[in-house]
């Protein structure tokens, strides 16, 4: 058969797509786990954000898809949706495969009379993925294969039909070798970068074990914590640099979980001469502020370069409602002593790393004051801003505790990417939260493209005007001049948006 797998063009707010373009790391793992005679091509729809529907066009034209399976997260469902019914148009017969988080944890979304989707892969979907194709390719029996939901006739063609779901398919023990590596040579469009750098994606784990209330992973896949053998990653390192990568982003839930382990990983690095690549890595503060000692100057030799810290907030009681408290604290004779941020920030710093700062902002009892001391504290310590506003995703006790609370104000899905206000405090509105978030961090950003400049000059000479028009975009000289309210351009600038959102 063949098979087209799509990602969706719908990109984060933090960062212009000039500066950062992932690939979706998910597909070519479903690429990779997929039986051999079958025809697979990837396209990461972000490289395309200006040329969505050529682009599908002329690939759906060209490829002639048995089967198109799309990524989706839950702000890029309305785009999934155009997307889908653009491909049925065009190849009247194919059949539609959706997974990731979205139809993962959302499953009603995908499964309505009006949806043309056939199947649903939740959870992990790489054997899931496989089996449902050797089913196509055989008895057309999707009654024994886990984690799939399918679509099912209740009467002759065309009638209405409905959605068989079977039992969830358990999370993969990954050291027992049954998730193959990802195959990069099916990606058919070419074209990711971070900050100039060709750029891919690599797991050496999957899972974590704490509950932070606005994770989707623990309410996909459980709290657990499984990982690969390094003899695999150091080959998928490999493998991502022999096709052209010079950053590889570890996209692992949690990779300091087991923080020995992560030690671990940077001495093979270094033992395995791949240490001239630059790597990033999202990390826990108690991790690097507990055993930054040796750990920081450890991750430096590796080549680590930009770590992303998982904040969440610097005030305590906002530490509680996202029940992330535990993991950003720092512990002395093996109890807590204080929270763990200055320290692990210290530690990144001592050693030549910048550090991407990931706070909420925007909680049931945030002020803003409150906001305002968080936003303070990431101009006076963070070298790149990943500030997000509290998002009801799917089933996440988070959504719980809103709704219980009557605090959303948006059910527009596209609206929740993290950056677009969408829960109102007790005290602040929507719109005024995510005003001051906005105010403060385009200035932040633009301190660090003079950071960057000393790293990459060529980079920056080329592309500043493009991401200082993206991150001021809605602004005029009357603002900086101070002649015209802020608000005014933030409106524009929400207008904008807004219509970026049209992709399709």
């Amino acid at each position: 058969m063949r098979i087209l797998l799509l990602s969706m063009p719908d990109s984060f707010e933090h960062m212009p797509t000039i500066g950062i373009r992932m690939p979706n790391g998910a597909l070519s793992s479903l690429a990779g786990n997929i039986d051999p005679h079958h025809e697979v091509a990837i396209a990461d729809l972000i490289l395309v954000q200006n040329r969505v529907h050529q682009t599908i066009t002329d690939l759906v034209m060209r490829l002639r898809p048995d089967v198109v399976g799309l990524s989706i997260m839950t702000f890029q469902r309305k785009t999934a949706r155009k997307i889908i019914a653009l491909v049925h148009q065009l190849v009247p017969g194919v059949r539609i495969v959706v997974g990731g988080y979205d139809p993962s944890l959302a499953v009603e979304a995908y499964a309505s009379p009006e949806d043309s989707v056939d199947f649903i892969v939740r959870g992990e979907g790489e054997i899931t993925f496989r089996e449902l194709l050797r089913a196509m390719d055989g008895s057309n029996d999707f009654s024994s294969i886990q984690g799939l939901s399918y679509r099912i006739s209740s009467g002759p063609p065309n009638s209405n039909t409905s959605f068989r779901h079977n039992p969830d398919r358990p999370v993969g023990v990954l050291s027992l070798d049954q998730i193959q590596p990802p195959n990069r040579s099916a990606r058919i469009l070419s074209g990711y970068e971070f900050l100039g750098n060709a750029v891919d994606v690599i797991e050496t784990s999957r899972g974590c074990t704490f509950d932070c209330s606005f994770c989707s992973i623990i309410e996909m896949r459980g709290r657990n914590f499984f990982t690969y053998s390094f003899d695999r990653v150091l080959d998928d390192i490999r493998d991502a640099y022999r096709h052209g990568a010079r950053s590889i982003f570890f996209v692992d839930d949690n990779i300091g979980l087991n923080v020995h382990r992560f030690e671990a990983l940077c001495h093979a690095i270094i033992n395995a001469r791949l240490n001239h690549i630059e790597y990033l890595v999202q990390a826990m503060t108690s991790t690097i502020a507990n055993h930054g000692d040796t750990l920081a100057p450890l991750m430096a030799r590796a080549g680590f370069r930009y770590v992303f810290l998982g904040i969440e907030n610097i005030l305590e009681e906002d530490l509680k409602f996202l029940k992330a408290t535990s993991k950003n604290s720092k512990r002395e004779s093996g109890k807590r002593a204080s929270n763990a941020t200055l320290d692990a920030i210290e530690y990144l710093h001592r050693h030549k790393m910048y550090v991407v700062g990931g706070l909420i902002v925007g909680n049931p009892d945030d002020t803003e004051e409150s906001i305002q001391t968080n936003l303070e504290f990431v101009k006076r310590h963070i070298d790149y801003p990943y500030i997000q506003h509290p998002t009801p995703y799917p089933r996440t006790p988070m959504t719980k505790d809103f709704e219980a609370q009557n605090l959303i104000s948006s059910r527009a899905e596209e609206e929740y990417d993290g950056t677009t206000a969408v829960v109102r405090t007790k005290y602040l509105l929507p719109e005024d939260v995510e005003f001051l978030r906005w105010r403060a961090e385009r200035w932040i950003k633009v301190r660090h493209a003079l950071a960057v400049f000393r790293d990459r000059p060529v980079f920056i000479l080329r592309n500043a005007l493009r991401m200082f028009g993206f991150t001021f975009r809605g602004s005029t000289w009357r603002n900086f001049l101070g002649l015209e309210d802020e608000r005014k351009a933030f409106a524009r600038y929400r207008a904008l948006r807004t219509q970026e959102r049209e992709y399709v």
